[in-house]
C-alpha cells in the first residue's frame, strides 16, 4: 500500500503536469476561427488585430522596453531605456546595449510606428566582437517569443474548403483515403471508404501569410470597414494614418486571390465563401524559416519554387480545374516577417543585390505569377563589407545603417564585465574602482578630438581639476546620461538641444576601433587573476599598476595621460564623499563645541575643567584647540595663526560677552553675538573643512588603522565619534566595506588630498 508521501508526490507532479499542458495549450494553440467570429474581434479590438510586420515589431518593443520615467536629466539623444527585458533577460548570450545604441535603435521603432519603413532594409553595422550578432538573435528570440503570448498575435488567412458544398466529395474520396493510409491511420481510411467521415474540408494555410481583411475585395474595403468599426478614433487613424495604408490598399496573394474567384464563379454567394474563410494566429518559428528566415554567409539560396505536389492535386480535384497554381517562393515563407542576412559575406553578397529590386517595388516574380512582398528586412555588416554595395546608387535610398559600436557607455562595460565574471569580482572592488577600469576600456575607443564639444566650452581649461586634456571623461559622463556636477551654470546654459545632438552625431565615428568587447573581456581577465586573491578591496592604485606596463599596442591606444586624469578625477571624488561622511551638522553639538572652547580658552593647556556652560569634562590639550580652530583656519594654518585666533577670542569674550552680554544684559551664552558668529561661520566651513583638524594628526590616522580593534577604545571620545561616523557614513550611502573605508581614508591621508584639491 503506498504511503502519503508517495501519493503526495504523486498529486504533486500531476499538478505540474496538468499546469505544463494548460500552458503548452494557452501558449501554442492556433485554432483557426471562422471569418465571422474574426469579424467580430475586428470590432471589439481592432488595434490589436489590424497590424502587420512593422506594426508587430513596434508592439513588441513597447513591450519589452521602458523608458526611465526617474530620470530627470534628461540629454536629448541619450534618453535612458532598460533594454534588460528585451536582450538579457531569458537570454543564454545576453546583449548590454549602452545609450547611444539604444537611441539609435529606438528611432527604427519610431520609424515604424509612423508607418515609413517600407520598402527598406535595415543593416546593423559595427565592427568584429561589437555583439551584433548577439544583438540580432535576442532580438529575433524575443520577437518569436512575443509572437506566440496573447498581446502578440498576429492574424493570417486561413481556407476550410468545404468539399460537399463545392459538390465534388465523391470525386475527393480518395485524396483522403491516399492521405490517410500514408499516414498509417487505416481506421479512419476504412471510415471514408464506407462514406462514415464527417469532416469533409480541405484545410491550409495561406503561405503568404495574408491577413484575412486582404480577402475582402479592395474596392469594397473602406466602406465595409466603417460600418465594422465602432471606435472612431481608431477609425480616423485606421483611414488616414500612413502606417494602416495597407489596411485599404492591399491586395491578395496569387494563390488565395485565385481561391476567392474560383469560389465565387463556383458558388457565387459571398456569404458561402466567407464560410470557408477563417482566421489563424500567425506562426513565427525561425526553426523551419516560417515567419523569420536567417541566411548565414554560407547558406545556398533557394533555386527552386516552392510546392505542394499533393495538396496541388487535391485542388485541382477539388475545383476540377488547374486554375489555382499553389506555387510560391521561400521569400513568401517571410512576407508579413522577418528576412535576416547574418554578415555580408559570401552567398549573402548575392542574396542582398538579389533583394534590390524586391526592396524597391515590393514585387518578386514566381515563373509567371507576381508575388507582392513586405518582409522587415534586416542584416549585418562589417565595415570592410560595404564595398559590396555602397557604390549602387540605387541601393542607397533603400538601405538604413543603424550603429553597433563597442560600448561607449562605460556603466554599461560595467555590467558586462560583471555578467562575465560575477563570482570573482562580488564584493572585491572599492566604489569606483570598476568603473574607472571600464573608463579606460573605453577612452581607447573615442576619438580624441570633439569639434562639437570644443565649440560649446569656450574655457575646457578652467576645469582642468576633473577631467582630461582630451575631455574624453567629459563626454564619457555625457554618453552615459549624465551632465556633471562641476559644470558652470554659464556653460549649462549654452548646453542645448543643438549642442547635444551634435555630441550625439559625433558618435557614429566612434566605437569602430580601440579595445573591442573580448579584448576588454581578456584584459580584465588577467587583471583579476593577478589582484583578485589580495585580502584588501581592489584599489585605484592596483588599477593603475596593472596598466602602466603596457605593451605597444596598449600604449598606442589608451590616450595619453588619460589614466592620470582619471586618477586625479578619483581622488576628487573621494575626497567629497570622506568630506560628506564625516560631516555631521548637528546644533547641539556645534553649540556645546562652541561653548566648551569658549570657556576652555580661559584656562592653560593640559588643564581639565568642567564646562559650566555644558557640564561638560574638557581635557584642555592642543589638539583639542587645534581641532576647533582648524574648522575656521583651514588644516595648512600655521601655530601663530592659530593663537591670534584664540587670542581674539578670549579679548572678545571677556570684554564683550561675558562682561557686557552675559552679566549685564542678563543673555545666555547661545545669546551672544559672539557665540551666533562663531555658529555662522562654523556651519559654514564645517563641511568643506570637515576634514581640517585631522589631515596632520597622526592620532586621526592610527584611530582609523585601529577601528574595530580593542586599541580603538583607548582613543579621544570625540576623535571616536567622528571615525565611527565617518566609516558608518561611507559603508552606508557610498557603499563600501568597513574595511574599504578603511583603506580610501587611509589611501586620501596618505596622498594628503586636501592639500590637491
Amino acid at each position: 500500500m503506498e504511503n502519503l508521501k508517495d501519493i503526495k508526490n504523486k498529486a504533486a507532479k500531476l499538478e505540474a503536469l496538468i499546469k505544463l499542458s494548460d500552458s503548452i495549450r494557452y501558449g501554442k494553440s492556433r485554432v483557426p476561427v471562422n471569418f465571422n467570429d474574426f469579424l467580430h474581434l475586428c470590432s471589439q479590438e481592432p488595434r490589436h488585430v489590424f497590424r502587420d510586420i512593422f506594426q508587430l515589431f513596434d508592439d513588441m518593443i513597447a513591450n519589452y522596453v521602458m523608458r526611465d520615467a526617474k530620470e530627470t536629466n534628461d540629454l536629448v539623444g541619450f534618453e535612458n531605456y532598460d533594454t534588460t527585458n528585451l536582450f538579457v533577460k531569458g537570454c543564454d548570450n545576453p546583449f548590454f546595449a549602452d545609450r547611444i545604441f539604444t537611441s539609435r535603435f529606438m528611432q527604427v521603432a519610431k520609424a515604424f510606428r509612423k508607418g515609413i519603413q517600407n520598402n527598406r532594409i535595415y543593416l546593423f553595422e559595427g565592427p568584429p566582437g561589437s555583439g551584433k550578432s548577439t544583438f540580432l538573435n535576442n532580438l529575433l528570440q524575443k520577437f518569436e517569443e512575443f509572437s506566440q503570448s496573447p498581446q502578440g498575435g498576429m492574424y493570417q488567412t486561413y481556407w476550410r474548403l468545404d468539399i460537399e458544398k463545392l459538390n465534388r466529395f465523391k470525386h475527393f474520396k480518395k485524396h483522403f483515403v491516399e492521405l490517410t493510409t500514408e499516414l498509417n491511420i487505416l481506421p479512419q481510411a476504412e471510415n471514408i471508404k464506407k462514406g462514415k467521415y464527417e469532416r469533409k474540408t480541405l484545410d491550409f494555410s495561406c503561405p503568404s501569410h495574408d491577413h484575412p481583411i486582404l480577402q475582402v475585395p479592395v474596392e469594397y474595403r473602406p466602406e465595409f470597414l466603417n460600418e465594422l468599426i465602432t471606435d472612431e478614433a481608431f477609425k480616423d487613424k485606421l483611414f488616414n494614418a500612413q502606417q494602416y495604408k495597407w489596411v485599404l490598399k492591399d491586395a491578395a496573394c496569387p494563390i488565395c486571390s485565385s481561391i476567392t474567384t474560383l469560389l465565387m464563379d463556383t458558388i457565387g454567394d459571398p456569404m458561402e465563401v466567407f464560410n470557408m474563410l477563417y482566421a489563424r494566429q500567425a506562426k513565427f518559428d525561425r526553426q523551419f524559416g516560417e515567419g523569420v528566415s536567417i541566411f548565414n554567409p554560407g547558406d545556398p539560396t533557394p533555386q527552386h519554387p516552392i510546392v505542394n505536389p499533393k495538396l496541388q492535386s487535391m485542388i485541382n480535384d477539388l475545383f476540377n480545374t488547374d486554375d489555382i497554381k499553389f506555387i510560391y517562393s521561400y521569400l513568401a515563407m517571410t512576407n508579413n516577417g522577418i528576412l535576416a542576412l547574418m554578415d555580408i559575406k559570401e552567398n549573402n553578397i548575392q542574396r542582398l543585390m538579389n533583394l534590390h529590386g524586391i526592396i524597391s517595388d515590393g514585387v518578386h516574380r514566381v515563373e509567371l505569377m507576381e508575388e507582392h512582398i513586405k518582409t522587415f528586412f534586416v542584416g549585418l555588416v562589417n565595415p570592410e563589407d560595404k564595398k559590396h554595395y555602397q557604390d549602387v546608387k540605387s541601393f542607397q535610398d533603400r538601405i538604413t545603417t543603424i550603429y553597433v559600436p563597442y560600448v561607449l557607455d562605460y556603466k554599461t562595460e560595467v555590467e558586462i564585465l560583471k555578467n562575465k565574471f560575477t563570482n570573482k569580482i562580488e564584493g572585491k572592488f572599492l566604489p569606483r574602482v570598476l568603473e574607472n577600469f571600464a573608463k579606460i576600456i573605453i577612452s581607447t575607443r573615442l576619438e580624441k578630438n570633439s569639434v562639437a564639444i570644443g565649440q560649446w566650452l569656450k574655457r575646457p581649461d578652467k576645469y582642468k581639476k576633473y577631467i582630461d586634456a582630451n575631455l574624453l571623461l567629459l563626454k564619457m559622463d555625457i554618453y552615459s546620461g549624465k551632465t556633471p556636477s562641476y559644470i558652470t551654470e554659464e556653460d549649462l546654459q549654452s548646453f542645448t538641444n543643438e549642442v547635444k545632438l551634435k555630441i550625439l552625431d559625433e558618435s557614429k565615428k566612434e566605437g569602430t576601433q580601440g579595445f573591442s568587447g573580448r579584448k576588454s573581456l581578456n584584459l580584465f581577465n588577467s587583471f583579476l587573476t593577478k589582484y583578485r586573491k589580495s585580502d584588501k578591496s581592489i584599489t585605484m592604485d592596483m588599477v593603475n599598476e596593472f596598466f602602466i606596463p603596457k605593451d605597444a599596442s596598449m600604449d598606442e591606444q589608451i590616450p595619453y595621460g588619460f589614466i592620470e586624469s582619471l586618477i586625479k578625477l578619483y581622488d576628487f571624488n573621494i575626497l567629497q564623499e570622506i568630506k560628506e561622511a564625516i560631516y555631521y551638522y548637528n546644533k547641539n553639538q556645534i553649540a556645546n563645541d562652541i561653548q566648551n572652547y569658549l570657556y576652555a580658552i580661559n584656562f592653560d593647556v593640559n588643564e581639565t575643567v568642567t564646562c559650566i556652560y555644558t557640564g561638560e569634562k574638557i581635557e584642555i590639550t592642543e589638539d583639542f584647540l587645534k581641532n576647533f580652530e582648524a574648522l575656521y583656519l583651514g588644516s595648512v594654518s600655521t601655530s601663530m595663526q592659530r593663537l591670534a585666533f584664540r587670542r581674539d577670542n578670549h579679548a572678545t569674550y571677556i570684554t564683550k560677552t561675558l562682561s557686557q552680554e552675559i552679566n549685564v544684559q542678563g543673555k545666555t551664552i547661545t545669546e551672544t553675538e559672539q557665540f551666533n558668529d562663531l555658529f555662522e561661520k562654523y556651519t559654514k566651513n564645517l563641511k568643506e573643512n570637515a576634514l581640517a583638524p585631522y589631515i596632520h594628526n597622526d592620532n586621526f590616522r592610527r584611530a582609523i588603522m585601529d577601528y574595530n580593534t580593542t586599541s580603538f577604545k583607548t582613543d579621544d571620545n570625540k576623535l571616536k565619534r567622528d571615525i565611527e561616523q565617518l566609516i558608518a557614513n561611507l559603508v552606508k550611502n557610498f557603499g563600501y566595506s568597513e574595511q574599504g573605508a578603511k583603506q580610501v581614508c587611509i589611501y586620501a591621508l596618505d596622498k594628503n588630498l586636501t592639500t590637491l584639491f
